[in-house]
Order: C-alpha cells, then sequence, then structure tokens
C-alpha cells in the first residue's frame, strides 16, 4: 500500500496551477475521424475541466483511444475542433504535449537502466533537471530506484510508467486503462494513487474497462459505443437518469399472472423466468404495494431482494448489450 507518508507532495515539485472555477481545459467539438471506408468517429463533443477527473467508459472499438490519441496530438480528425489549454490540437501540437503527460496502456524501456536513470533520460527528452528520488517517493518506489522495470511487480509498473509522465510536470494526465491487468489489491492502491495525483490540481483524462473504477474515480463518465457518445453525466447523474434506479427480483413457487404488474408504472424489464422474477424498480414508493399485493393475491415468494441500479445498468439501456471487462 502506498504509505501518505511516502507521498512527496506536487507542488514542491513545481505544481503551482491557478485555478479557476470551473476551467475548461479541453474542449472537443463535433470531432470525426475516418479510416478509409471506416468512421471511427461520428461528431464527438465533450468539454473537461480544470482538477476533474474525466472518465470514457466504452468497449473496444467505440472510438476511446482515438479520441485521446486526437487530443494528446498523435493522430488528426478529419474534421471538427479540439482545444486543450487553449492551443490547438492541429497547429499549435508541440505546445500541448509540453503541457500534457501520457500513461500508455503498455510500454517499452531500456533494461539496461535503472528507474533513476530512466527517469533522468525522460526528463533531458523535455529540458528537465529533476531528483529521480523524490519523484519515485511519489510513486511510492523510492527503494526500486537502482532496480530495472522487468523486475518490477504489475502495479510497480503501472505506477512506474506514470511517474515517466509526470516528469516534466504536466497539468493534464491521460491515462489509458490504468489498471487492466492488476491484481484486485494493486487495483485499488492504484485507484489511491490516482485520487491523490487529482488532489495535487492535476486534471486526469481516463479510459476504463471496469464499472467500479469509473463509479469509484470519475467526477464524470462519458459512455461511447460505434463512435459516439451516447450520454454524459456525473455516475451519480447517469444512474439517476436512466430510470432505473432499483433492481428486485424474489422467487416464486406458481407462475405468476401474466397481468399481475400491469398497474405499476414505474416497473420496467421485468423478465419472468420461472421461479425467478427481476425488474427495474423507477420508483421506491411503489415497493410497499407490489408487497401488498403478492400477500393479498396469495402468491408464495422468497429471497426478495432489492439492489440499486450500477452504471453497468445505464450502459447496456443505453446500448442495448452487456459491458465486457475484458
Amino acid at each position: 500500500m502506498i504509505q501518505n507518508a511516502r507521498r512527496t507532495s506536487l507542488i514542491h515539485m513545481g505544481y503551482n496551477i491557478r485555478m479557476q472555477k470551473n476551467e475548461k481545459v479541453i474542449i472537443v467539438k463535433d470531432l470525426k475521424k475516418e479510416y478509409k471506408d471506416v468512421q471511427a468517429l461520428k461528431g464527438v463533443s465533450f468539454e473537461v475541466h480544470r482538477n476533474e477527473i474525466f472518465g470514457i467508459l466504452g468497449p473496444n472499438g467505440a472510438g476511446k483511444t482515438t479520441t485521446l490519441e486526437i487530443i494528446e496530438g498523435l493522430k488528426q480528425q478529419s474534421s471538427g475542433t479540439c482545444n486543450v489549454l487553449g492551443l490547438d490540437n492541429l497547429t499549435q501540437s508541440a505546445l500541448i504535449k509540453k503541457r500534457i503527460g501520457v500513461q500508455l496502456q503498455s510500454s517499452e524501456y531500456l533494461n539496461y537502466l535503472n528507474l533513476e536513470e530512466l527517469l533522468i533520460l525522460f526528463a533531458s527528452l523535455y529540458k528537465e533537471k529533476i531528483d529521480p528520488i523524490e519523484l519515485l517517493k511519489h510513486v511510492g518506489l523510492e527503494d526500486r530506484g537502482k532496480s530495472v522495470v522487468k523486475s518490477l511487480s504489475g502495479g510497480q509498473k503501472q505506477r512506474f510508467t506514470i511517474a515517466t509522465a509526470l516528469v516534466h510536470k504536466p497539468e493534464i494526465l491521460f491515462l489509458d486503462e490504468p489498471t487492466t491487468g492488476l491484481d484486485p489489491q494493486a487495483r485499488r492502491e492504484m485507484w489511491d494513487f490516482i485520487k491523490e495525483l487529482n488532489k495535487q490540481n492535476i486534471t486526469i483524462v481516463m479510459t476504463t474497462h471496469y464499472m467500479e473504477e469509473a463509479e469509484y474515480l470519475c467526477n464524470r463518465v462519458a459512455i461511447m459505443d460505434s463512435g459516439k457518445i451516447l450520454k454524459m453525466d456525473s455516475p451519480e447523474g447517469l444512474i439517476a437518469s436512466s430510470n432505473r434506479l432499483y433492481k428486485l427480483s424474489f422467487f416464486v413457487e406458481a407462475p405468476m399472472p401474466k397481468d399481475f404488474f400491469n398497474q405499476f408504472k414505474s416497473v420496467e424489464n421485468l423478465k419472468e423466468e420461472y421461479p425467478k422474477v427481476t425488474l427495474d424498480l423507477g420508483d421506491i414508493e411503489e415497493l410497499p404495494a407490489i408487497v401488498q399485493k403478492l400477500k393479498s393475491s396469495n402468491i408464495e415468494y422468497k429471497f426478495l431482494n432489492l439492489k440499486t441500479a450500477k452504471l453497468e445498468d445505464v450502459y447496456l439501456h443505453l446500448t442495448g448489450h452487456a459491458y465486457s471487462e475484458e
């Protein structure tokens, strides 16, 4: 576990960003990207505010990576505009790259250099002078400075990759599925690390394959599918607007009357797969009436279970297919 005592404030490392309330650090408008006969992006628009954690959620092929690569200056859009920190991505890409940090899903390093040497090398590319031990302390790797990357665990490698993206003190950090391949404990530690980075006034834009990760970390989430943003809001806002706030399930001893739920207006997604009944309940106030009708109709039931809807339920509703975390 990364201990607070081992973290060094980025303020002391040169991070002194003037904050403006609701300042927009990324503005993307009607972004489109075409590859011959394939349209990877179909008019993507969104904004990212200073010091928030903004997540992009979607399956492989949704357009997440293409969107990030355009913002990062690695690709150019076919049409639309992209403004990063007040700079145009097509005409001022070099200036943008000096002010952002990028952590890729997988990275290769020179195996004959240790962690300290690698950080000094990365910093030299930006003409920065750093104290590698100080930066390694920030990511909880100060005792591995003389080690090579291949000797690190999965979680340690991810933290070191983020350290290489911090050498030039970026204002925005891009994380591409930062916990893929990590075990549950290492994933939780990475979540704490990302939260700590954000507390130091670093805006974070991340893609993820994990619903729980998006719910826990992100201030706002954009759900993407087939090159489009289907909906965007805070995780709580997305769930609240889905009209599927609760999941109700129970078992019955005999098949129920087909018209049993007709009077309940907030019931949706009803599935009666005897002996189990499941449904979405938009209005919790209808639950007592459902229970009362079960009793008055002499319907024997058991294991009544009520769950709050999750981001995964919203995703299923918007896209029409389940989300794969593979």
